[in-house]
């Protein structure tokens, strides 16, 4: 392996660690000791949840095609998962606020160890039944977990700020730290060990059963909305008019489908775009460098919300120019370098310089979660919140599998470049989201500012 992955992994590691190590008492927040243990076990469950998503990562795209799928046969495979967390997401979302949220973590836990065990059959009908079985649990991942987490937290009558402390850990360690382990223990059981690019997806279901073991023995059960007066459409309508009728919330949910939209076509698009002539590329150390910038983006994130200024709505639309901006880079160097590779060589330069802008689109995306759960932990009414959070997926479904559909369409640049333009109006979107906070702020406000205790991140 090419010594530039280690110096680009090096200097990251350098700079998170010394932001850690770098932590003033404007960084540290005082909780309580229930608190903590609270924490604790939420952080455990949500890592090994993360950790058995981030074992697949670097390897789906590669057993597809090991399978002998050409790229248009994977998008399908890519828009079966997509348009499953669509139709059946929104369903089941809206059925964890009503049948609660603790059921929903263990139908997840279900639904992805299914999906794992499908990854060893080549037959493409049996591959396309786990991506349907992926969708649904991708979207419980991603609001089963944080509404359950809303909820207890509020139940138990722990300061509402404390909230930003659990978010910003939980990436730290399930999009950071747990990520990276997962990417390069992935590769190790993959290339060094030999057991093939199927073995990180038996490894994903070991560490989603354990989990869910966790879930069952230590979690309550909590609600959105218990009563027995809404059925599933009565929460579709509670939902769709909380959208309809605040325009936070409406805001809120175009910006994540933009920014998601754009990140979940990038997972599609980044290994064809680093190995355009089949380079040889190391996958699970790249997807750990790209987690390890993730790492480096939620400790910024950290020290920012543990500040009264700048507020999130305010970094959020320098982050979402940023991010724009790195998407932008296959689409220039492809103009001003180009590229001379040969299949089977080493990465190309220009390939170097897109590795380095992607390294910073991750840093964005690390920023990007536990800022997007603040907000949402502000403006998404609580009787109807995993509903809505999947009502904000449908878009970002639609657009991602509008784009994989015509993968073989347009050109790798294109859809980088229609990903930068999404980019750009998010940040649009989150001035405006910000104006209207602002708006309708009251006179009087408690402070956000934390105390002096406790480090932010892990």
């Amino acid at each position: 392996m090419e010594m530039f992955y280690y110096i680009v992994f090096g200097v990251l590691s350098a700079v998170v660690a010394v932001l850690e190590l770098s932590r003033t008492s404007k960084d540290r927040v005082a909780t309580s000791s229930a608190f903590t243990s609270f924490k604790n076990n939420y952080l455990v469950v949500y890592s090994l949840m993360m950790a058995g998503d981030w074992l697949q990562g670097p390897y789906v795209y590669y057993l597809y095609s090991q399978y002998g799928f050409d790229k248009g046969d994977i998008g399908r495979l890519f828009i079966a998962g997509f348009g499953s967390s669509m139709l059946f997401g929104t369903i089941v979302g809206s059925l964890a606020d009503k049948q609660g949220r603790r059921r929903a973590c263990i139908t997840y836990c279900v639904s992805y160890i299914l999906s794992c065990i499908t990854k060893h059959s080549p037959q493409y009908k049996i591959l396309m039944l786990g991506r349907i079985l992926g969708g649904i649990a991708t979207s419980l991942l991603f609001s089963a977990f944080e509404s359950w987490l809303v909820a207890e937290h509020n139940k138990r009558s722990f300061d509402p700020q404390w909230l930003s402390l659990t978010f910003s850990k939980a990436i730290f360690l399930g999009n950071g730290l747990v990520a990276i382990i997962s990417g390069l223990f992935a590769n190790l059981l993959t290339e060094n060990l030999g057991f093939g690019p199927v073995a990180p997806f038996d490894a994903a279901a070991c560490v989603l059963a354990i989990g869910m073991a966790i879930i069952m023995f230590s979690w309550t059960e909590n609600y959105g909305d218990p009563s027995e007066s809404k059925d599933l459409l009565g929460q579709f309508r509670v939902a769709a008019k909380a959208i309809a009728s605040d325009e936070k919330i409406a805001l809120l949910g175009a910006i994540q489908s933009l920014f998601e939209g754009s990140m979940y076509t990038f997972v599609f698009l980044w290994t064809p775009a680093l190995s355009p002539h089949d380079e040889d590329i190391p996958h699970g150390f790249i997807f750990a460098t790209f987690m390890l910038s993730s790492m480096l983006g939620s400790s910024i994130a950290s020290r920012l919300m543990a500040r009264a200024k700048p507020k999130v709505e305010s970094y959020m639309q320098i982050v979402f120019i940023i991010s724009a901006l790195t998407l932008l880079l296959p689409v220039l160097t492809n103009i001003l370098v180009g590229s001379s590779a040969e299949k089977g060589s080493s990465i190309s330069f220009g390939g170097s310089i897109q590795l380095l802008g992607f390294c910073t689109f991750e840093a964005c995306v690390g920023i990007f979660w536990p800022s997007i759960m603040k907000m949402r932990s502000q403006y998404i009414p609580e009787e109807a919140r995993s509903t809505i959070m999947n009502f904000f997926r449908i878009p970002l479904n639609i657009f991602v599998c509008v784009v994989l559909y015509n993968v073989n369409a347009f050109p790798i640049t294109i859809m980088f470049g229609m990903c930068s333009i999404f980019l750009f109006m998010a940040s649009v979107l989150q001035r405006r989201l910000m104006v209207v906070a602002e708006s309708q702020k009251p006179n009087w406000m408690p402070s956000d500012k934390f105390g002096d205790e406790e480090p932010l991140t892990a």
